[in-house]
């Protein structure tokens, strides 16, 4: 009895001292309380388990309840808990050339706490290494609508998810938005490759239209994962590329969700043929065990910060940045990845999912089934002729059903209305063929049962 009230109350204490993200006020339906997670399953405080189909927040790639990243941090913290980034510490510097290897070299690491802080920090770099190199108009940033990039000001500003700014406006200055390609929705008559290259042009169109000496920066996701899971044919990224040099305009590259192995490769821009000049990245960094992000840069562009001129080194601190436990852990994280070969495990399951998951389509309600890795959306309609977005009140129904079953999954929510209707599958990297099963077991039923 006591041990059933003591569950009763941490809902009501949740409720009275907790503010959570993204979620609107529910007096019915109160947040899950989780307790404990292993591998891809999670139970909440009434004993109930879930698999966790989104790997939190797209982000503990290699599992819960990995007793061996609770180490490497323990064993950190009691060594040397803390060390600010102004000064150094051997983890920082074997994660940074771990990290470096894994881009395939070059790059000069600067450590931050979140994916929001990464590309706060690359947007500063990007202005200030113009300012040094005397092309002090460039300052503006290019992303593309639909993408997110963080909710910070000026990651928001990036951010092309018109509800994620509603009601903060106005935001930082200097940020443009071009459409992505979105190939379920292209035009009749064009093929992929087309309406891709198109898409590219337009982004061209708009450094040339707003001068192409005031742009600073490109940035976008190898694909847009929580806007949508709209993957781009090669064809674009290449192109956005080409575009970016010919224009002399930095391309930033946000692997916070892509990377480490999200994608089936170790960063999602390695499916195409592009060098980006600065890349981000956190969340699977350490699977989310503990809080770190990393924005990487080229080192010709941090030589560009080397001068001895007052006021030309970078002047942005982050008191967290760089935890030496978090680094310890992320190490650690990264030689599992490698260790139980996650990368190519990513790939192969990805595969599978579309595979079986592609029947979906022949659903009155299912437009559409698209992935890459173990990153998969299913697009909901009222309409396959139209394309019309299903309604939140059908996708909230799929969501709710699943987890009835026993299956968390997500949506791109609050990114654009009236688009909101893409249903999110991101499960941990480390899923075994048992928790794919029933992944797919449990979304077959649900879809079936709501025709």
């Amino acid at each position: 009895m006591e041990s059933v009230k003591k569950k009763q109350s941490l809902v009501e204490r949740d409720r009275q001292n907790v503010w959570h993200h993204i979620s609107p006020y529910s007096e019915k339906n109160p947040p899950m309380i989780v307790e404990e997670g292993i591998g891809s399953w999670i139970t909440d405080h009434q004993g109930n388990r879930y698999l966790d189909g989104m790997s939190g927040l797209y982000c503990v790639n290699v599992g819960y309840g990995r007793e061996e990243l609770a180490q490497a941090a323990y064993e950190q913290l009691k060594k040397m808990a803390y060390v600010p980034m102004t000064q150094s510490h051997e983890p920082a510097i074997e994660l940074a050339e771990k990290v470096n290897e894994l881009l395939g070299g070059d790059y000069v690491i600067f450590y931050s706490n979140s994916g929001s802080d990464a590309n706060e920090v690359a947007f500063k770099m990007a202005r200030q290494y113009h300012q040094q190199n005397g092309e002090t108009t460039r300052h503006k940033v290019i992303s593309r609508y639909r993408a997110y990039h963080g909710s910070s000001m000026g990651a928001l500003s990036a951010t092309g998810q018109a509800l994620r700014k509603y009601k903060y406006e106005p935001l930082s200055a200097g940020f443009l938005h071009v459409a992505p390609p979105d190939n379920y929705r292209k035009p009749e008559g064009m093929s992929i490759e087309e309406y891709n290259i198109q898409r590219a042009r337009d982004m061209e169109e708009t450094i040339i239209w707003e001068q192409e000496e005031t742009i600073a920066a490109v940035i976008m996701e190898p694909l847009i994962t929580g806007g949508g899971v709209l993957i781009p044919h090669p064809v674009y990224v290449e192109k956005v590329q080409e575009i970016c040099k010919r224009h002399g305009v930095l391309l930033i590259i946000d692997e916070v969700i892509c990377g480490f192995g999200r994608t089936g490769k170790a960063f999602g821009h390695q499916h195409y043929q592009v060098k980006p000049d600065l890349v981000t990245m956190a969340k699977g960094l350490t699977s989310a065990y503990l809080p770190l992000s990393i924005t990487a840069v080229r080192k010709d562009i941090y030589d560009a910060f080397k001068d001895s001129e007052e006021n030309s080194h970078f002047r942005h601190v982050n008191t967290f940045g760089g935890n030496p436990a978090s680094c310890a852990l992320a190490l650690k994280n990264i030689e599992i990845l490698e260790k139980e070969n996650l990368f190519d495990r990513s790939a192969e399951v990805g595969d599978r999912l579309l595979n079986e998951l592609a029947e979906l389509q022949n659903l009155d309600f299912v437009g559409d089934v698209r992935g890459l890795g173990m990153i998969v959306g299913i697009e909901i309609v009222e309409d396959k002729q139209t394309k019309k977005p299903a309604s939140k009140e059908r996708v909230g129904k799929l969501i709710a059903a699943c987890k009835n079953n026993g299956l968390i999954i997500g949506k791109n929510g609050d990114t654009v209305a009236g688009y909101n209707n893409i249903l999110a599958l991101s499960p941990p990297l480390s899923s075994t063929d048992d928790d794919i099963d029933f992944i797919i077991a449990v979304l077959k039923k649900v879809f079936n049962e709501n025709k």
